[in-house]
Formats: C-alpha cells, sequence, structure tokens
C-alpha cells in the first residue's frame, strides 16, 4: 500500500495495518478456502498485485472523538415550515444525533467488514478496495456492482450472502455469482485519486482492468447511481467483454423530454401515464433537490463541513433525495422502513471515519455526463423501476433506450438504495435479467 493509503487509513491502527493475510479466522471453512485461493490467484509482483486488505480496528479514541464532536454541534434554530421543504429537519438530525453519540456501535459493521473477504490493487496508480467473493456453485457468473453518492460498499452487504450462495434463499444453484464489490476512488477505503480526470468513463475502465486481473475475462455488470452510470460505460467501452448489465437506475429519457424536465416546463403532450408520472418526478428533482449535486458539481472543496462536522456531513447525506429522506427519517423515531438508523449510521460513520467527504463529492466535478439520458448501449439490459427511486423508468422509455432489453420490473416499494432497502426484491431482478447470459453461453 502506497504511503499516502497509509496516511490516509490511520484508524485501522498499527496492527492491524501490518497483517498480511486476510483474517481467516473470522470465516466460515467454505469462506476460508475462497479467501485462501483469491490470494493465491493474485500474488503476481508489482504494481499488479492483489493484496489481501487489512483488518479494520478503528481506534478507540477515533470513536470518542466522533462522539465530542457529536455532542459539541452548534444547532440551527427550527425550521420555518410544518414540512421538509426547507431541508433536513432539526427534530430528525437532533434524533439521529442522540442515537449517534449513545446508542450506536461501529464495531458491529465493522466486524461484518472484517468477515467478508475484502481485498485492494492498484490500478491506473489509485490503489483500489474491494469486496471479491467467490461462490462454491459451478459455473457461477462473475459480476461486478458498483456503488452511488452518498453510498459505499455498505450498501451491498445484505446482498452478497443471496447472490453468492442462492440455494440458501430459494434460488438454484445456477443463479449463482462470483461477486466483486470495488470502492470508487475516493471512497470508503479506496485511496483518492491524486491527478485529475477520475470520472465515470476512467472509473470503468478501471473495472474492466480489475475484473480480468481477479481472471474474469467476461463478465456482467450491475449499478445504480453513480454505480448505474459507470455500469453503462462499462457496455460502451467493453460491449464483448461485458456481458449484459442491470440498472435499478438507468438512463432512458428522451433528449427533448429530459429539456422540458430540466425546465420545469409543462409536460409534453402525448405522454402516457407511467411516463407522466416519471415526467413530473424527474421535474420536482430539478426544480427543488438537486442543490447538492449543484454546490458539488462546481465547488466541492468548499464542503469542509463534510470533514470537520460529523452532523453537517449526515445533514448533507440525507438530504440526498426527498423520497430515501422520507424513507429514513422514521427510523430515528422507532419505525424503520427500508433502512434501519444502524444501516444509515454505518454508511455515514464510514465516511467520517475515511475522511472522504470531499474527495467523494470531487467526482461531481469532475463528471460531464448525464445521468438519465439515453447513451446507446446495446447489449443485454435488465431495469428495475422502483417507485420512490428518483424518477421511476417507464417500460416504453426502457425498451426504446435499450433495443436488448431482457427484464423489466415495475415495482411497488422501494427507492434509491435498491440493494440496501429492498435485497429481496433487487436479487431477484439481478438473477432474472442475467439468465438470458447464462442461456445464451449454455
Amino acid at each position: 500500500m502506497s504511503e499516502l493509503g497509509l496516511n490516509r487509513r490511520r484508524f485501522c491502527g498499527a496492527g492491524a495495518l501490518a497483517a498480511a493475510a486476510v483474517p481467516l479466522g473470522l470465516l466460515s471453512f467454505p469462506e476460508r478456502a475462497q479467501a485462501m485461493t483469491q490470494v493465491a490467484q493474485g500474488t503476481e509482483g508489482g504494481t499488479t498485485a492483489i493484496r489481501p486488505f487489512p483488518q479494520l480496528n478503528v481506534p478507540e479514541a477515533e470513536l470518542v472523538e466522533l462522539r465530542r464532536r457529536i455532542n459539541a454541534t452548534r444547532w440551527p434554530t427550527r425550521e420555518l415550515v410544518v414540512d421538509d421543504s426547507q431541508g433536513i429537519q432539526l427534530a430528525t438530525t437532533q434524533a439521529l444525533a442522540t442515537y449517534w453519540a449513545n446508542g450506536y456501535d461501529w464495531r458491529k459493521i465493522e466486524t461484518r467488514l472484517n468477515a467478508t473477504p475484502q481485498f485492494v490493487t492498484e490500478i491506473d496508480g489509485v490503489d483500489i478496495q474491494f469486496i471479491h467473493v467467490r461462490s462454491k456453485h459451478e459455473n457461477a457468473l462473475p459480476l461486478i456492482i458498483t456503488h452511488g453518492w452518498p453510498g459505499s460498499i455498505i450498501e451491498q452487504m445484505k446482498v452478497i450472502d443471496p447472490l453468492t450462495n442462492p440455494t440458501a434463499y430459494g434460488a438454484n444453484a445456477s443463479d449463482a455469482f462470483h461477486l466483486v464489490i470495488p470502492s470508487m476512488p475516493g471512497y470508503g477505503y479506496s485511496a483518492e485519486p491524486t491527478v485529475l480526470g477520475w470520472d465515470p468513463v476512467r472509473i470503468a475502465k478501471a473495472w474492466v482492468v480489475l475484473m480480468q486481473r481477479l481472471g474474469y475475462n467476461q463478465f456482467v455488470a450491475q449499478g445504480g447511481d453513480w454505480g448505474a452510470s459507470v455500469t453503462q460505460q462499462l457496455a460502451l467501452l467493453a460491449p464483448t467483454t461485458v456481458l449484459a448489465i442491470h440498472s435499478n437506475m438507468p438512463g432512458t429519457v428522451p433528449d427533448d423530454i429530459l429539456t422540458k424536465a430540466i425546465a420545469n416546463a409543462p409536460p409534453p403532450a402525448g405522454l402516457g401515464s407511467d411516463e407522466l408520472h416519471a415526467y413530473r418526478q424527474l421535474a420536482d428533482f430539478y426544480t427543488h433537490h438537486l442543490g447538492y449535486a449543484v454546490e458539488m458539481s462546481n465547488r466541492p472543496q468548499t464542503l469542509y463541513g463534510l470533514m470537520d462536522s460529523p452532523i453537517g456531513l449526515a445533514a448533507w447525506i440525507l438530504d440526498h433525495d426527498k423520497d430515501s429522506y422520507e424513507m429514513i427519517a422514521p427510523a430515528f423515531f422507532g419505525n424503520p422502513g427500508g433502512l434501519s438508523r444502524d444501516d444509515v449510521l454505518d454508511n455515514i460513520t464510514m465516511y467520517w471515519l475515511t475522511k472522504t467527504g470531499i474527495s467523494s463529492a470531487r467526482l461531481y466535478w469532475e463528471n460531464k455526463l448525464g445521468f438519465f439520458n439515453v447513451v446507446g448501449v446495446t447489449i443485454p439490459v435488465g431495469v428495475s423501476a422502483f417507485p420512490h427511486e428518483i424518477y421511476q423508468a417507464p417500460q416504453s422509455w426502457s425498451e426504446k433506450a435499450y433495443p436488448k432489453l431482457v427484464y423489466y420490473k415495475k415495482h411497488e416499494v422501494g427507492g434509491h438504495f435498491a440493494a440496501w432497502e429492498q435485497p429481496q426484491l433487487f436479487c431477484e431482478d439481478v438473477r432474472a435479467t442475467f439468465k438470458v447470459v447464462r442461456t445464451s453461453n449454455a
């Protein structure tokens, strides 16, 4: 690991940083065998080496300091409206703070992460940390899943076992995947870039290198949020290597419709009911809920509060999209929806401990692509349309955007963080999408 990488991970502790192997004692026997195989397969020297990721062991002093900062928050007065139209509400944020400082236990997710096979390898000058779990089933299909902002590899923790061990969840051995879940550069435990140019295209190129370095010359890919953009770029860059993709935030919006939605213009005539609903969701998002992305796209370095204030970081993350906030907020008052308060704080605490509030925001500054527009993907695609996503992609738009649409499912529940909120539905859709690849390659 580079000196920069070591400096960024002081919180791991000196003993943990000196570790030279995956902590096999925390794994079951099949997992130990898989982890040992993975390490053996990646022992080549130089910058292409695949190294075991060191055990996490955040010094207790770091957690004490986190709680001190939470308790030292200078609070604003209450918002002057009865809803969340002025932003993340004071009562919600204070309830989060009370639990974060007095009830939340980072060690639980730390233990889960340490029990999951993780590795690191240098690609294009950046140390990329990733989860790699190989299925015990023969002919498992290699799958790379990419998270987004304000997510992390924690988003996908609930789907690892169902996708790699499907027979334990009522699916067939033929549905099994070898699973790779990387942290994007500047996110989580991957190093932050020290040069310009790390946009979704460059990340997609790095993912091709990563998968081939692991021995997967052909694979499938999945993503939402930034992961959706990276996954579409994988399809464009390597259409013979990437056999198919699945997205829960697809790019399906026709250019003329997207232009009107961004301007909050009256909807075009002739839209079907699903199309009109999607249009109104997009217009509302661009008119009222894009503030965080505008700031990160233009002035990410200005967001010093994300590095200095845990509550500033938490509020910024909670304000990603209105439906996610409306689902998350009740969890801090005893009414969890798709995510528990521990789920939410596991992710926020990872951002805090890794000091990646600003480095992750820089991806918005680097990006020159749209999120929802059609980009010309020609390989097989599956789409999951969740009702509380930023927009619920209509089947009609999906069929036009993806000439080889092999799977489409409109859901009645679920939102932006699909794998995290609705892991069962997510896994069912992923399995169904990639059956076409298994069948064609049989």
